[in-house]
């Protein structure tokens, strides 16, 4: 069982009486954030460490478990030691840390405790020592019976403090934390007004872990400067998905009445923003919104290049053009079905990317061409992806 541990402890340092577990962040708070990121690993239950229980925080617990998970909150080790079944495995998240996905998920893995750690030298204040030269990054994972031994000691101790050095003189696995993009945005965080430059760096990060060079060349530049104006003046997610959705319909309207390039170019619009808004779901905890947002994008580009089919082929009167969008769609998504659960390599294809080699194509006046060539792209893709599974057979 794996379950999560959180801390609302510490006051924010530029807002008197409020929790820096609760500063907002990318449209909800900070301990939502981060239970977000638990949930994402699998845990199904998570213990906030409390000191009071403030409006805010009891706002933010209330829509955690909307989730389905369970939340408790406790004031000590031995509560939450009582609340946590014995073989649990815990991933401890420090008080006020602004981590990613990428970060986060080697923790979640079968193990001993283990510490996230940086060199001393180079860490921030925030960061615990830990000796060694080691200063501690602020995830953990732990053994339950940590709980119990930090739950013995006298009843001043710090619960957090108390557990990292339980864990670390126990003789935890040390994991380093990510060089580059990976990492962008991670660190301790307990001043509202610093959160929102975070903010934009951990959506970059986020980003930086998609492979896919539509994403890497085309999506992240873009979402450098469009995602924190968003975000900072908190505009409706959903109406920036309807604007997409406005701009894939015209673009489809454009395919059909033969204005081929036209057409294309608004569906990748379209498609670019469909991302913007699924990245800014993402970063809301706007599930069912960011589910919806991401069939999209892979749903559009297939109805794109049928179209551009069916609009070559009525002005020709045959049915080739239609029957290559055909094949391109079903390789596609066979590649994209087993892309699903493989590291991807940078040049492997992706719906969008396939809708982007197409517009370009047909821009410069080769649809037929394009969708050749895209098509010929996606079973390329699919020979690697099946190659890739045939060697991890």
């Amino acid at each position: 069982m794996l379950a999560g541990l959180l801390f609302a402890v510490q006051d924010a340092e530029d807002r008197p009486g409020m929790l820096a577990a609760t500063l907002p962040f990318a449209g909800v708070t900070l301990i939502e954030y981060q239970a977000r990121l638990l949930a994402a690993t699998g845990a199904s239950q998570i213990v906030i460490v409390v000191s009071r229980l403030t409006p805010e925080l009891l706002g933010a617990i209330a829509r955690i478990g909307r989730r389905g998970i369970s939340v408790d909150t406790v004031r000590s080790a031995a509560e939450a030691s009582a609340r946590l079944h014995p073989l649990a495995q815990i991933i401890a998240v420090a008080d006020g840390l602004i981590t990613t996905d990428a970060v986060i998920a080697p923790f979640s893995e079968d193990g001993g405790d283990a510490l996230l750690v940086v060199a001393s030298g180079i860490a921030t204040p925030d960061y615990e020592l830990i000796g060694g030269g080691l200063a501690w990054a602020g995830i953990a994972r732990l053994d339950a019976r940590r709980l119990a031994e930090v739950a013995a000691m006298p009843s001043d101790y710090d619960v957090q403090s108390a557990l990292l050095h339980a864990a670390a003189q126990s003789g935890a696995r040390h994991i380093a934390l990510p060089a580059g993009d990976a990492n962008a945005g991670h660190g301790v965080e307990r001043r509202g007004a610093a959160l929102e430059e975070r903010s934009r760096a951990v959506m970059m990060a986020t980003l930086a872990t998609r492979s896919s060079w539509f994403d890497r060349w085309i999506v992240r530049p873009i979402a450098g400067f469009v995602l924190p104006p968003l975000v900072r003046r908190t505009a409706s997610t959903a109406a920036v998905a309807a604007g997409g959705g406005v701009a894939v319909l015209l673009g489809f309207g454009l395919t059909l009445m033969g204005y081929n390039a036209a057409g294309l170019i608004a569906v990748l619009a379209g498609t670019i923003v469909a991302a913007m808004a699924e990245r800014t779901a993402w970063l809301r905890d706007e599930t069912r919104l960011e589910r919806a947002l991401r069939l999209e994008i892979l749903a559009v580009p297939a109805l794109a290049a049928l179209l551009l089919g069916y609009s070559l082929d009525s002005v020709a009167a045959t049915d080739s053009a239609l029957v290559i969008a055909l094949v391109l769609v079903v390789a596609a998504g066979l590649a994209e079905r087993a892309a699903s659960v493989l590291p991807r390599a940078a040049w492997w294809g992706s719906p969008p990317a396939y809708l982007a080699t197409l517009a370009v194509l047909t821009l410069v006046r080769l649809p037929m061409t394009g969708l050749a060539l895209t098509a010929i792209y996606a079973f390329a893709t699919l020979g690697a992806t099946i190659e890739l599974l045939r060697r991890q057979a």
